[in-house]
């Protein structure tokens, strides 16, 4: 391998695959349904079902991240990126496109599972960039300032700092002036303690996977000289 050859890993574009799939399936079906559950001592909460697999996306820019470095992680989130862009641009299309006669009532219901209108489709897209490279930041430079050490302090640090970002950053521009400020701030409260407690309970499972990684990759990486800047693919 010379100087000039990048790196091959064994399992870096598995994780990017899947990580695109569950970015992907967690905006677009996760976020055709509201649910309410009753939580003892809380009472009824009412949240977009995908808060239950949107978190697994942070819990692979954790493990990214901390075997692969920052930079190999910001390919996987322009990838996760592009593909929630082309969704949302693909499913507006099909929606507009004129329905047959015969499919009045499919279109209906496709309107209702697929058509997220311009602010909710903005929101995601913007909450997911920003959310994801301010995780992905935090877990590299905590990394470096700790020396490697306590993993589960970057594990937990970046996830409440990322989904802070991502969670009001999709509510406010999503759904600022059409909920009461109120109802805005319960939801979108809600929303980030329910996937940040997602996280720290799968800590155990990110170390699981965290150290079968730098075993079998031999990889360990740090980000003492990296360009941080999220606007490159570059690694």
């Amino acid at each position: 391998m010379t100087a000039t050859t990048p790196r091959q890993y064994r399992y870096y574009d598995f994780f990017m695959a899947a990580y695109v799939c569950i970015v992907l399936c967690a905006n677009l079906i996760g976020a055709a349904k509201m649910s309410t559950v009753h939580l003892p001592l809380v009472g009824d909460t009412t949240f977009m079902s995908g808060v239950l697999f949107f978190p697994i996306s942070y819990l692979f820019g954790d493990i990214l991240t901390e075997v692969y470095g920052y930079a190999r992680d910001r390919r996987v989130v322009w990838a996760g990126f592009a593909a929630l862009a082309f969704a949302s641009l693909m499913s507006t299309v099909i929606i507009a496109l004129p329905a047959a006669a015969w499919w009045t009532r499919e279109q209906d219901a496709l309107v209702i599972v697929f058509g997220n209108t311009p602010r909710i489709a903005l929101g995601s897209i913007t909450a997911f960039w920003c959310g994801s490279f301010v995780n992905s930041y935090v877990m590299a430079r905590m990394k470096v300032w700790s020396n490697g050490k306590h993993l589960w302090t970057r594990i937990i640090g970046s996830t409440l700092c990322g989904e802070l970002v991502d969670s009001t950053l999709f509510y406010t521009i999503a759904f600022y002036g059409l909920w009461p400020n109120a109802r805005l701030f319960e939801v979108t409260l809600t929303q980030y303690l329910l996937k940040s407690g997602w996280e720290i309970v799968a800590t155990p499972l990110t170390y699981r996977v965290v150290g079968f990684l730098k075993r079998a990759e031999q990889e360990d990486y740090y980000d003492r000289d990296t360009d941080f800047t999220p606007f490159s693919v570059r690694t």
